[in-house]
């Protein structure tokens, strides 16, 4: 065993979140010894209810609820200074794509529900087109988040610029974008089946 691994003793319901927590994004977080760099170099963090380094001890600690519930995991935005001042190379960005995921398959109430929003608007434009369309996106945004005015009168401006196109255009590999997709639908079933869905 690594002698860097931190020793928490939990019972057996809370280690399963852990366990499924590392399994999902690939990395090692029992290595975090609480060093708060990913914390301090954080640009959102003063905006998250929990910072980066708190939530790697909450996972540690086997509070799934209060990790998938939390804004924390919604607001990062993957600039990986965290990643980069971790002494243990902890890929927080990573991590925080697997905790959204597995907050939207679990049926968790996100805080930033405008943020779950724009996630599964933009999404669904890549898997129509293999890229975004911003007027498609934005307007399922619109509809999904129902904040309908905020924006629009740059949005108008940029249209009629020219620089939000009316029709979406696709790209040459669709047919990869649309196999990554279902590729990714076959392995969530899978985790469903196997008792992977957290709720």
């Amino acid at each position: 065993m690594d002698e860097r691994v931190m020793a928490i003793e939990l019972p057996k319901d809370r280690q399963v979140f852990l366990e499924e927590v590392q399994h999902r994004c690939g990395e090692n977080l029992r290595l975090c010894y609480q060093c708060l760099k990913c914390s301090v170099g954080c640009p959102t963090a003063p905006f998250m209810d929990f910072y980066p380094h708190a939530i790697l001890r909450m996972i540690q600690l086997g509070c799934k609820q209060e990790v998938l519930e939390s804004n924390a995991i919604w607001l990062c935005v993957s600039c990986e200074t965290c990643g980069t001042r971790c002494p243990n190379e902890i890929d927080i960005g990573l991590l925080m794509d697997a905790l959204r995921e597995m907050s939207l398959e679990g049926g968790y109430q996100a805080k930033e529900r405008g943020i779950v929003a724009l996630h599964n608007a933009f999404m669904e434009s890549v898997r129509r087109g293999g890229r975004v369309h911003e007027a498609t996106m934005l307007m399922q945004y619109k509809l999904r988040s129902g904040d309908y005015w905020t924006d629009l009168v740059p949005g108008m401006k940029l249209f009629m610029k020219g620089k939000i196109p009316l029709f979406p255009g696709r790209i040459k590999g669709i047919d990869s974008i649309r196999e990554i997709y279902e590729k990714t639908q076959k392995q969530r079933t899978v985790l469903r089946n196997r008792g992977g869905k957290l709720r």
